[in-house]
């Protein structure tokens, strides 16, 4: 045998002793700075208490408390007393149960017309769940809602799971109130191909990212994988366009130690971007839509 046909296996050796030996890559550290949650509700009246808490060990800084689509009848209430003993974290939205009932838009603008409100929503639009709710947001009725919060400046949140068909008359509500501002919630559930075709067409439309963590499918990503490389690669192409949420609703998801976890599932997520795209996400897109600068 060769001298260098004998020296060939040892050098295959060698290597694999150092790749062993190589220290294994470093995860992405977490993302340090302020959090806005664009996007919680409150299980009962006492619920915010346990969230202000986390929120101060984990640095969110604001939370924007939503309706449950009509599903609890005393959200307004719950959500103002909230305002009223944390009004440095709370930023209130005004709920819209019924998007399509004859009165929807007149109490709405009544609402907004009080001046304190930031957002509106969330709007049960389209859910296939426990709760099967299809409504067109191409139609007159959902038409003057938007109309109402593009007359007041103040974004709209829906829950509206996509297809194909929904998210063409998505587009064209969209496209028929370029004045509104609708804010996605859960990502319209995806795929991140889905998404960017209605970002692209559509400049009057956000994206946010709750209820996309490791308790729910689809995610984002398990709790200690990595973020999915296409919602990463879409985030990161279109920064401006995303928002950090958490969506809390349920009493469990109120405990401390299951806050904890969701917050630093959230931190763990955002670190995995390019730190730029991390800020903007995590709270200066929100700081803007919701005039907090």
């Amino acid at each position: 045998m060769a001298s260098s046909d004998r020296r060939r296996p040892i050098a295959a050796a060698l290597a694999l002793v150092a790749a062993t030996l190589a220290p294994a890559a470093a995860p992405a550290a977490e993302y340090a700075g302020p959090i806005i949650d664009v996007h919680s509700h409150l299980s009962s009246p006492a619920a915010i208490d346990a969230y202000a808490a986390a929120a101060r060990r984990h640095n969110v800084v604001r939370v924007v408390l939503l309706g449950v689509g009509g599903v609890q009848k005393d959200d307004a209430a719950w959500i103002a007393g909230a305002a009223r003993t944390h009004p440095d974290l709370v930023v209130p939205g005004v709920p819209v149960p019924d998007p399509m009932a004859p009165g929807a838009a007149p109490a709405l603008d009544a609402a907004l017309g009080k001046g304190r409100a930031r957002i509106a929503g969330e709007v049960h639009v389209r859910q296939m769940g426990s709760r099967r709710i299809e409504r067109d947001p191409s139609s007159p009725a959902f038409g003057r809602i938007l109309e109402t919060v593009a007359r007041h400046g103040v974004p709209l949140v829906i829950h509206y799971e996509l297809t194909d068909e929904a998210a063409a008359a998505l587009d064209r509500a969209l496209a028929a109130h370029r004045k509104a501002t609708v804010v996605l919630a859960h990502a319209g559930e995806g795929p991140a191909s889905r998404i960017r075709g209605l970002l692209e067409r559509n400049p009057n439309l956000l994206v946010d990212l709750s209820g996309m963590h490791f308790q729910r499918k689809p995610a984002l990503a398990t709790e200690t994988g990595p973020l999915d490389p296409q919602w990463k690669a879409l985030i990161e192409a279109m920064p401006d366009r995303f928002l950090a949420g958490i969506d809390v609703w349920a009493p469990r998801l109120f405990e401390p130690k299951m806050l904890d976890r969701l917050m630093t599932w959230t931190r763990r997520i955002l670190g995995e971007l390019r730190p730029d795209v991390a800020e903007r996400v995590a709270h200066r897109n929100a700081a803007r839509l919701l005039r907090l600068e």
